[in-house]
């Protein structure tokens, strides 16, 4: 695979940065994700609502109806932003895992572990610690490589 060219170094830094930020904000919504998945669909069956009747923040059960779990609550349903807003965030998360890749020129197995860490949970706190340390020390290497020897003066 070719290597990536140093013109392009300043924009795998912003890349970088931006997948740094996405990562982090994906992995958070992940396991909001996960508590909501678990009161919902375990015996303790609760959903999270904002305002209504209940007051600012408060749960509701969630009951078997003839078409599956039905709310019982009124007002914003808090565990049904959270699902939206991670997928949103996870298409966020794709686009720069993507960027990320092309830029890099990894192969495509390397694009596919990316895409994982915004659907396991806590991987993509990891792959985004692997991934800055990674990205830092091949730059800093070829940056280093590809500097201009110092110039020595004549030995006496």
């Amino acid at each position: 695979m070719p290597e990536p060219k140093v013109a392009s170094f300043p924009a795998i830094r912003g890349a970088l940065k931006f997948y740094q930020i996405a990562s982090i904000i994906t992995g958070v919504m992940l396991l909001l994700l996960v508590a909501e998945m678990v009161l919902k669909y375990t015996p303790i069956r609760l959903e999270l609502f904002a305002g209504g009747s209940g007051g600012l923040l408060w749960f509701a059960p969630v009951v078997e109806g003839p078409e599956g779990l039905e709310s019982t609550g009124d007002g914003l349903n808090i565990s049904l932003s959270i699902l939206v807003a991670h997928g949103w965030f996870y298409v966020v998360y794709l686009f720069a895992c993507f960027r990320m890749w092309s830029l890099m020129r990894w192969p495509f197995l390397r694009f596919i572990l990316l895409a994982l860490g915004g659907v396991i949970p806590l991987l993509s706190f990891f792959m985004e610690a692997i991934v800055a340390c990674d990205v830092k020390a091949y730059l800093a290497s070829r940056e280093a490589a590809s500097a201009p020897a110092p110039a020595t003066e004549g030995v006496r």
